[in-house]
């Protein structure tokens, strides 16, 4: 019977999206997974691959988890039958999903204007690394740079947007992520929300449109939490902080990673006052109480750093699995940092599927 409500919960939703047909013309990581989270809701997905195929098929195991149940089909992209074979797929699809730069599209005869003209209803999204432009510096609201056109991957996006500058060590070195942010945030989930919205217009409308995902751009705009806390302690110090220094990149003792004994870290994200205190009470550290941010004791002040230290020297003073029996029944929101090997076994993902895969939502009726 459990297994049968867990079923339920995790595949419940794989009807919301039936009878959408998009065809996917992308490769690698960032439109393949885009393509996947559709997939996962029900949208039926023609995948089309050049003759040499998608170049993750070099990855094996990420490919098959990308594109499992998707119905794949090989044309070359430089020969007009093969083109017009895909517009065949096109004049009955919902949505067309590519990756190329700008200029591509067009050259393979495959631009809005044409495709339009076959399908008035397609919503073609275009998944770019720094976006396009649309006039010149002097034109009020244009968008003009000269990047359009330039290569890049994940690594590239993350640069330019400023986020792979937040990712630095304690000591202020630089971080090398083993996470595709910008693929997978900049450009797979903002190509999502923008399908399902121009989807939705197009169904009450009849017109499709054509849209750019920039992944540089949407990482940067999720930057909203780290530009509002680097005002907000520009205003108490009068100087921008590094990322180790600001409101939650360090700062705060109720909002910082620890070292135990053996090396390992817990996370600690007792950000409220409530759970910094129930915090302290755990750790017999009672006369930290009141050493908070909500009190009064801002970040990078010596009341606050003598907070750190002692927190500090208490989480290093026990192993890692220590700590964890400590906080397994407790609710301040403190965690182990678990690995990947550690939280592919966790409870948390026992529903993963054979690609070692789990969905981000869950129907609860």
């Amino acid at each position: 019977m459990t297994d049968l409500i867990n079923e339920t919960i995790v595949d419940a939703m794989t009807d919301c999206l039936q009878g959408l047909r998009v065809v996917d013309l992308t490769r690698n990581l960032p439109g393949p997974f885009a393509t996947r989270l559709l997939a996962d809701l029900g949208a039926d997905i023609i995948k089309i691959e050049p003759k040499s195929g998608d170049p993750a098929r070099a990855f094996g195991k990420m490919f098959e988890a990308l594109n499992h149940s998707k119905t794949i089909k090989q044309y070359d992209f430089r020969d007009a039958k093969d083109i017009d074979s895909i517009k065949a797929h096109l004049k009955q699809a919902d949505v067309m999903l590519d990756s190329f730069r700008p200029e591509v599209l067009k050259g393979m005869g495959l631009d809005a204007s044409t495709l339009h003209a076959i399908n008035p209803k397609l919503v073609i999204v275009s998944i770019t690394g720094y976006g396009i432009t649309n006039g010149t510096a002097t034109t009020k609201g244009s968008i003009n740079h000269d990047w359009a056109h330039n290569a890049g991957h994940d690594i590239n996006f993350m640069a330019m947007s400023g986020v792979l500058d937040q990712l630095k060590t304690a000591q202020g070195e630089q971080a090398m992520p083993n996470v595709q942010f910008a693929d997978l945030a900049g450009g797979s989930d903002t190509a999502v929300i923008a399908i399902l919205a121009a989807v939705f217009s197009a169904q009450r409308t009849n017109k499709g449109r054509h849209i750019a995902i920039s992944m540089t751009h949407s990482l940067y705009q999720h930057l909203v939490m780290t530009k509002a806390t680097g005002a907000f302690i520009q205003s108490i110090s009068g100087e921008w902080p590094t990322p180790q220094h600001d409101l939650v990149g360090g700062a705060l003792p109720c909002y910082r990673l620890y070292q135990t004994a053996d090396h390992r870290y817990m996370a600690v994200g007792s950000l409220e006052l409530k759970f910094w205190q129930g915090l302290c009470e755990v750790l017999e550290l009672t006369e930290l109480k009141n050493s908070h941010w909500q009190l009064g004791v801002m970040p990078n002040t010596e009341k606050s750093q003598s907070a750190i230290n002692i927190m500090a020297e208490t989480f290093a003073s026990q192993t890692f699995a220590h700590w964890q029996h400590v906080f397994a029944n407790t609710d301040v929101c403190v965690t182990p940092v678990l690995s990947l090997s550690e939280a592919k076994k966790h409870p948390l993902f026992a529903h993963q599927d054979e690609y070692e895969a789990t969905l981000g939502w869950q129907q609860i009726q």
